[in-house]
């Protein structure tokens, strides 16, 4: 089983990318987190207001899941970790996961640039080598949407070096992550609606 588990509509308005059987491990180990990510995905839609808006900390994309999941329990989460050897002590702090709850890291990378896929792979990797985490999750943008971008005459704020998905399979798929499983969910251009 892999990602059949996922709901129709899900397979249909997301390009849906699983390594090291993520998907069956999130629904058999973590069901509840699992849930949350599916009616996540299942209630998203991508709005033009959020596109046509300029820049700033954080994209009312990420905003918009971030917001949802918070109002399931999940949290950022900063995991504090050292490598001790003898008596030398080094703290190694890890980036921030975006979403964090159960086990279950969540990245949102809408709109980065694509390093930042190299970053999550790299915490995925090692937090779940020190038996931190179970699973990753990224949710990114599929390449198609370029041209509802290009439309709306904001291509060049999405350009070719920022997070979106032919930058980042080739990277999970090159062993970026290592051996945590990771599912990747891409927004398709299904999903966008015009709201003004």
């Amino acid at each position: 089983m892999g990602i059949e588990l996922l709901s129709n509509y899900i397979r249909e308005n997301y390009f849906v990318y699983e390594w090291r059987h993520a998907c069956a491990i999130l629904n058999s180990d973590f069901p509840d987190e699992f849930k949350d990510i599916s009616d996540l995905l299942e209630n998203f839609k991508l709005r033009k207001s959020w596109i046509t808006v300029g820049g700033g900390n954080k994209s009312k994309v990420s905003d918009a899941m971030d917001s949802f999941l918070k109002t399931k329990g999940w949290e950022p989460k900063n995991f504090m970790t050292s490598i001790k050897v003898d008596d030398d002590l080094r703290e190694t702090p890890t980036h921030e996961i975006d979403c964090y709850k159960n086990r279950v890291a969540l990245e949102i990378e809408w709109n980065n640039k694509d390093p930042f896929y190299d970053r999550d792979l790299n915490n995925f990797r090692l937090l779940f080598e020190l038996h931190a985490i179970s699973i990753g999750v990224i949710i990114t943008r599929c390449d198609e949407l370029q041209t509802i971008f290009t439309g709306l005459h904001r291509g060049s704020s999405y350009g070719n070096s920022t997070t979106h998905l032919s930058k980042l399979l080739p990277r999970i798929k090159g062993g970026g992550g290592g051996g945590c499983p990771i599912l990747v969910f891409g927004i398709k251009d299904k999903l966008y609606v015009e709201d003004i």
